[in-house]
């Protein structure tokens, strides 16, 4: 008992420590107009920077002008308002609007998470059109959470001007969050009257094979030949911008409006790239970066149905240098598009040599050659030879099945003919 009394007086002394220690009050946030002055000096460079009053409140919003003249990466900015009307039907459903690319806006948010749902908020949401003068940049901001009404209506009579929505990964991403935050603020969201286009699809298609990423900062540098500097990390700016709301203030909210802005002008530019790879009728002549793209545009091509067109760019691919794991998924794959053009000859041909090498195609390889040997040659023990070598790799049972088949009618005496 003595012990247990020792160790509540020693527990009594420490609660009585804590309640006499005095804490320093938390730095109060600033005023409004400090704030507003505050984001106004930080982002210098932008034009049209303050606070803008709607029937719902107040927000912040900014405009950053890229000039006709000058370029981003690889790409000239002017040339973006020289794209055709039809420039994105390849890569859109039928009935996609054809209309003068100023009627396109293209847009990207910051949020303050990336797991989505009620509770994540867009605080800035970015929204880049093509003019004559070059292409413009307009973001809205939210200094608080009770600006978001505002902010939301302010985007709501921005976005009436366009007939097409161009996002990356907005698809499943930036639009559901935003209607989301719509429907909590009890507005009706905005896109139901444009034509969404998102530029992942068609990026992976193209790219996929060629990068260990397609996120967007990745294809800036390796097509648009952009490397950033000093870009805030994404998985950084929520706690950016908490740090503002909580402090007034913040050192680091201006890299997040850059960051904000590089992304939609990269959107903007690979946008002239992407659909152009999907709309030319000469695929063969098409330039490319990678060898890898080649494959990229024949797999759609044979979904499509062009197998004449993709069996052309597998061939190109093969020729131009492909690395080993993909040129042997190329030699399979057309293999079986020589098969289905009934070209017989051309497809042995590749089986042959998918056959003879260490590659992850050998055994089905060696399948498809003594099916043809079984049942187009009647030659049972050439095609027994290749039914050992795929069991050499792997056993299944359909190599098992064959094998006894092959056995059977090896065995099987022969009927003597009449001269």
């Amino acid at each position: 008992m003595a012990d247990l009394h020792a160790q509540l007086a020693i527990l009594r002394a420490k609660i009585a420590t804590m309640e006499q220690r005095t804490f320093q009050p938390a730095t109060p946030r600033p005023s409004q107009p400090k704030i507003t002055q505050a984001l106004e000096d930080m982002l210098d460079g932008w034009s049209q920077a303050g606070e803008v009053e709607t029937a719902f409140g107040k927000h912040f919003e900014c405009e950053r002008l890229y000039p006709a003249y000058r370029r981003h990466g690889n790409v000239d900015i002017g040339s973006l308002a020289t794209l055709p009307t039809n420039h994105l039907s390849s890569l859109a459903d039928e009935g996609f609007p054809q209309c003068n690319p100023g009627h396109w806006a293209f847009l990207d948010t910051e949020t303050t998470g990336l797991a989505g749902g009620s509770g994540t908020y867009a605080f800035l949401v970015g929204v880049g059109r093509i003019t004559s003068d070059g292409f413009r940049v307009k973001q809205f901001f939210m200094r608080d959470f009770s600006e978001e009404a505002s902010m939301l209506d302010a985007l709501t009579r921005h976005l009436a001007d366009f007939e097409v929505l161009i996002t990356y990964n907005g698809r499943a991403y930036d639009q559901p969050l935003l209607e989301t935050r719509y429907r909590m603020s009890r507005t009706c969201p905005p896109f139901s009257k444009m034509a969404h286009l998102d530029l992942l699809f068609g990026a992976r298609r193209l790219w996929k094979l060629c990068f260990d990423s397609c996120r967007l900062v990745e294809l800036e540098y390796q097509i648009l030949g952009v490397e950033r500097e000093g870009d805030i990390p994404g998985s950084l700016i929520p706690y950016v911008y908490f740090e503002y709301v909580r402090m007034g203030h913040s050192p680091r909210l201006g890299p997040v409006f850059e960051h904000n802005t590089l992304d939609i002008v990269t959107l903007a530019c690979l946008t002239a790239i992407v659909p152009r790879a999907f709309q030319s009728e000469g695929w063969d002549m098409l330039p490319a970066r990678h060898p890898a793209e080649w494959v990229g545009l024949g797999r759609w091509l044979r979904q499509a149905g062009q197998l004449d067109q993709a069996t052309r760019l597998f061939r190109k691919a093969l020729t131009s240098g492909l690395a080993d794991e993909l040129t042997w998924r190329t030699m399979w794959d057309l293999a079986g598009l020589e098969r289905k053009l009934e070209k017989p000859d051309s497809a042995l041909a590749l089986y042959a040599e998918l056959a003879g090498a260490d590659n992850p195609f050998r055994p089905a390889a060696c399948e498809e050659l003594a099916k043809h040997y079984e049942h187009k040659e009647r030659n049972p023990a050439m095609a027994m030879e290749f039914v050992l070598i795929a069991m050499e790799v792997e056993v299944n049972p359909g190599l098992v099945k064959r094998k006894a088949r092959l056995e059977a009618k090896m065995h099987k005496p022969r009927s003597l003919r009449l001269l």
